[in-house]
């Protein structure tokens, strides 16, 4: 079995947490990061305040906000629902969802399939495509006249785009969605009878062992949950939270909560099949180009290097889960803040790939 100083070497390893330290000090890095090859931790470093109001440093323990990482998970929980019987990756969204349930300009050729790649075609609420109609530059912005505190549910995002025109036929090209994993909270919802988070909670959460995970609204208080800290102008302003910026519950699009060792083991069971079962195959392939080389699959994003995974980001929140299969490694980078978790990422790979043993 490969050791950890086949992935980082302990000077690599000092090296690392040296410099991810100074980030601390100088960029206000907050954040939990994990390195594991074969089931092996071969690093892990926590940095930052967890809470700095009540002094909490972040631990292994802490559970960060994932935004669209989350996204794995419906993907995850859509496949478990396709093995039970009861939906079919090709099954089209109007025959799944009761009118009052689905946008009104929703085509009937949109299928499962392309909400799973991005590929639907529909509006949405959340734009991300600066050359998109709708596009929104600031995600919180989105809060300032509709409170989030009542965002609870999928069918609370129904209003923001349900009536909006598509922008393509669907299957033509990928375009990232936010409102295409919203209607898929909804077909959760619809073929399994239960709110999505507690069908995620049953079908992703507790077969993986991810025991420290769930959806956590930001009203209530919890124990070893970050708060996530918005980008200050100057050293001199307070810092403040983001609980007015994002919705008070996460959903399928985003907003589940979880930490570095529970991400870790849903990589590991969803590569190994443990989650996915006979849709392995299908749920990991590469479906649709989504350019410059990179793939979609279902809920999950090929990198032209081989790696797969998914990456996050909301006011207050920024991750990165990648997975490198024919290394067996995986990296895990979890921040309650903004704007430093690809730098960690590549911090990471530098001195991964920097050493001689990798």
């Amino acid at each position: 079995m490969p050791t950890d100083d086949d992935v980082l070497p302990p000077a690599a390893r000092d090296a690392l947490d040296a410099r991810l330290r100074g980030w601390e000090r100088e960029r206000d890095l907050s954040a939990a990061v994990l390195v594991t090859r074969s089931g092996r931790t071969a690093f892990e470093g926590c940095y930052g305040w967890a809470d700095r109001a009540a002094g909490v440093p972040v631990t292994p323990g802490t559970r960060f906000g994932l935004a669209s990482v989350t996204k794995m998970f419906t993907a995850v929980a859509v496949a478990d629902l396709v093995v039970a019987g009861g939906l079919t990756f090709e099954d089209p969204v109007v025959r799944v969802l009761p009118p009052h349930r689905r946008p009104s300009t929703l085509r009937p050729d949109v299928t499962i399939h392309h909400l799973l790649t991005h590929t639907s075609g529909i509006a949405d609420y959340s734009e991300e495509d600066p050359d998109s109609p709708g596009y929104v530059a600031d995600y919180g912005a989105l809060w300032d006249e509709r409170p989030s505190y009542r965002m609870e549910r999928p069918a609370d995002f129904l209003p923001m785009f349900g009536d909006l025109p598509p922008l393509r036929p669907p299957g033509e090209r990928w375009q990232y969605s936010n409102a295409g994993y919203v209607l898929l909270g909804l077909v959760i919802e619809e073929v399994a009878g239960r709110p999505y988070t507690d069908v995620v909670q049953d079908r992703v959460f507790d077969r993986a062992g991810m025991t420290r995970s769930g959806f956590f609204r930001l009203d209530e208080a919890r124990p070893e949950v970050a708060v996530g800290y918005l980008p200050r102008r100057s050293p001199e302003e307070p810092w403040r939270s983001n609980v007015y910026r994002v919705p008070v519950l996460g959903g399928p699009d985003g907003g589940a909560f979880s930490t570095t060792g529970d991400v870790d083991r849903f990589l590991r069971t969803y590569s190994e099949g443990t989650l996915l079962g006979p849709v392995r195959e299908i749920v990991l392939a590469r479906h649709v180009d989504a350019g410059d080389g990179f793939f979609s699959g279902y809920g999950v994003l090929h990198y032209p290097d081989g790696r797969w995974g998914h990456g996050g980001g909301d006011p207050g929140v920024e991750v990165l889960v990648q997975r490198f299969p024919a290394q067996d490694v995986q990296v895990v980078v979890l921040c309650n803040g903004e704007g430093l978790a690809g730098d960690v990422r590549d911090a990471v790979l530098a001195a991964w790939r920097g050493s001689p043993e990798s």
